[in-house]
């Protein structure tokens, strides 16, 4: 009897971590990859978040910059804290501003009440800016003075809060390049740049296309409740 309750355990054990997989699959939460240049990005991930210092992000597009900002997040001791995203490209400049300072009643046409932003409502947590490199520089200034001095001002605001977040930023820019044309503050990129951190494109960490695959395969199968498809050699062989 004995035994058959340590089996029966086993195995209730097994299928609540098949469970927790399978959730983690739905939620997108995984993180596959067993290539060398993949593992390292990982290895240094988990290095930075053992640190409070600003990140930067950097990669083409696809390359999993957001995915890596979590993963940095999750590892860290804010990870019970709130971690908010913010797109900086392809947003006018005062919508943006708004969004991450927030602003109060009457700061312009259309505020009628006050409302928190981004930085505020992280506060204790984590800001994961994405394409930073299209930020404006009016607005980089902004930005570069919550890092220096850890406070924000709301617009039409008089006062100065204070906040404690961490900063996480990435582009698909090279923004050395964005300086030499002006376009992006040098002092800033600095004070993002603390740990740097370069993701490789597919292209350059083949070995993980097979398991990527896999991920997604299983990954829209199980949300779609459908028997998980295979690719034929053929195709796997051209992939």
């Amino acid at each position: 009897v004995l035994s058959n309750s340590l089996v029966y355990m086993d195995q209730v054990r097994e299928n609540q971590q098949l469970k927790q997989t399978l959730e983690s699959i739905r939620r997108e939460e995984a993180i596959l990859g067993k290539s060398e240049a993949f593992l390292k990005v990982l290895k240094a991930a988990a290095d930075y978040a053992r640190t409070d210092f600003p990140v930067l992000i950097t990669g083409e597009s696809g390359t999993g910059k957001e995915v890596i900002a979590k993963e940095i997040h999750r590892l860290s001791t804010r990870a019970d804290k709130p971690f908010l995203v913010q797109n900086c490209s392809a947003i006018p400049e005062t919508l943006l501003e708004s969004e991450l300072f927030g602003y109060q009643k009457g700061a312009f046409t259309g505020a009628i009440k006050d409302k928190v932003g981004l930085f505020e409502a992280a506060n204790e947590g984590t800001v994961f800016l994405d394409e930073i490199g299209d930020m404006p520089l009016q607005l980089q200034a902004r930005i570069l003075r919550v890092i220096q001095n850890s406070e924000i001002k709301p617009l039409g605001g008089t006062k100065t809060r204070k906040i404690n977040v961490r900063i996480l930023s990435a582009t698909n820019k090279d923004l050395r390049e964005a300086i030499a044309r002006e376009q992006f503050r040098e002092d800033l990129f600095y004070r993002l740049n603390v740990l740097p951190l370069h993701l490789p494109p597919l292209r350059e960490r083949k070995e993980d296309i097979l398991l990527l695959l896999d991920h997604f395969l299983t990954r829209e199968s199980l949300k779609m409740g459908i028997p998980l498809k295979k690719f034929n050699r053929a195709a796997m062989d051209y992939l």
